[in-house]
């Protein structure tokens, strides 16, 4: 049994949940041990992502509901995440409140590295970043972390 898998089984043991699955397991961003670490510790709540790739890749966006396993930057799962809401709106419409539910200290930042990681991302796809593109826009709560 693999890390992730013996991490969801403990999590669904200690809070009797029986026949639940979990949609993914997955690092946050670019910094992914600060931000699991901010999920552990509460004071990341929420995560933005692209629109576009949902329809590049041809997944389904996130539902409240689900449940999602947060891994460290060794691909190791520290935090059950499940999803409370999901909005999709323009990137220049995030609201500082959001932005800072994602645990950064201010909106400019969160604004820059967004900016910086879509401008990357978006390059593979010969895609450029505008401010107006569609986001993801998740409020989750951690369930689960040890």
């Amino acid at each position: 049994m693999s890390q992730v898998e013996q991490f969801w089984q403990e999590f669904c043991v200690e809070h009797q949940k029986e026949g639940l699955i979990y949609k993914a397991a997955f690092q946050f961003g670019a910094s992914a041990d600060w931000l699991a670490e901010l999920v552990v510790e509460g004071k990341k709540t929420a995560t933005t992502s692209g629109f576009l790739f949902y329809e590049l890749e041809n997944e389904a966006l996130p539902q409240a509901g689900e449940y999602y396993i947060v891994l460290n930057g060794q691909d190791e799962p520290v935090a059950v995440i499940q999803i409370q809401s999901v909005e999709v709106l323009p990137m220049n419409e995030v609201t500082e409140e959001f932005a800072l539910a994602e645990g950064v200290v201010d909106y400019p930042f969160w604004w820059d590295a967004h900016e910086k990681f879509f401008t990357e991302a978006l390059k593979s796809y010969e895609m450029e970043f505008s401010p107006t593109m569609l986001v993801v826009c998740e409020r989750f709560k951690n369930v689960y972390s040890k």
